[in-house]
């Protein structure tokens, strides 16, 4: 039977449209519905079926999932306009050390070791992180999409040459797939529209650097909890 639907959901700061419009132009019977979810979310929205698949940021657990790693975004700095990190088209970790720094309870850095002096008053999002940038309490570092996303006339941001990238993964119900969620793994790792597998060929396997990818996500979510008293905090969406 043909599905009604593909249900896709996406991380702020994650940009599945080139994707979708590949799909609409292919399948036109099946809609794609595309809805955003909180990034503490998106891996248990896959694993509970809420999601086909979603575009989700590493590390986070993936346990009973299969990834596809996208791209991997810079990790910037964002300040406020007149600030002197302004100067530089790139900053070093360094030139951050002493800066008060704001973590969201949404945040998603992996980086332990990041610089700065935390800020005690933790905003609930990174979009009120970033208005408390512009009120001059702090800096905020975050992947590319997120400062992006939360842009404002009065803040800038600045990549930061030696911090870890962020990974951006498709990720999806390890095992057999529907034919819809085939072709859609099939349409993000490029696969040109008469050389789609049939309904009755095998899922594909994922490869020694996928598999790789899903446990360094898991160790690294593992590690990441057990450094947050109280387990992951959540920020509203």
């Amino acid at each position: 039977m043909t599905p009604h639907n593909l249900t896709l959901g996406y991380v702020p700061g994650a940009t599945p449209a080139k994707w979708a419009r590949t799909w609409a132009q292919r399948h036109r019977e099946i809609p794609l519905q595309l809805q955003t979810v909180v990034a503490a979310d998106a891996a248990d929205a896959v694993r509970s079926g809420a999601f086909d698949l979603a575009l989700l940021r590493l590390p986070t657990d993936t346990t009973g999932l299969a990834v596809i790693e996208l791209y991997r975004e810079a990790t910037v700095a964002v300040v406020p306009t007149d600030h002197l990190l302004t100067a530089a088209d790139t900053v070093s970790a360094a030139d951050l050390d002493g800066e008060p720094r704001l973590i969201p309870l949404d945040d998603v850095l992996d980086w332990p070791e990041a610089p700065g002096v935390p800020v005690d008053h933790r905003p609930e999002t990174t979009k009120d992180a970033t208005e408390l940038v512009a009120a001059g309490m702090g800096v905020l570092i975050v992947p590319q999409s997120l400062a992006r996303l939360y842009h404002r006339k009065d803040l800038v941001y600045r990549p930061i040459a030696d911090a870890p990238v962020c990974p951006v993964v498709l990720a999806f119900a390890d095992g057999p797939q529907s034919a819809a969620v085939e072709e859609f793994i099939g349409i993000v790792r490029g696969r040109k529209p008469g050389s789609s597998r049939g309904p009755a060929e095998p899922a594909p396997k994922r490869t020694a650097r996928e598999k790789t990818l899903a446990k360094q996500a898991a160790r690294a979510a593992a590690g990441r909890s057990a450094r947050k008293p109280g387990g992951t905090a959540r920020g509203k969406h």
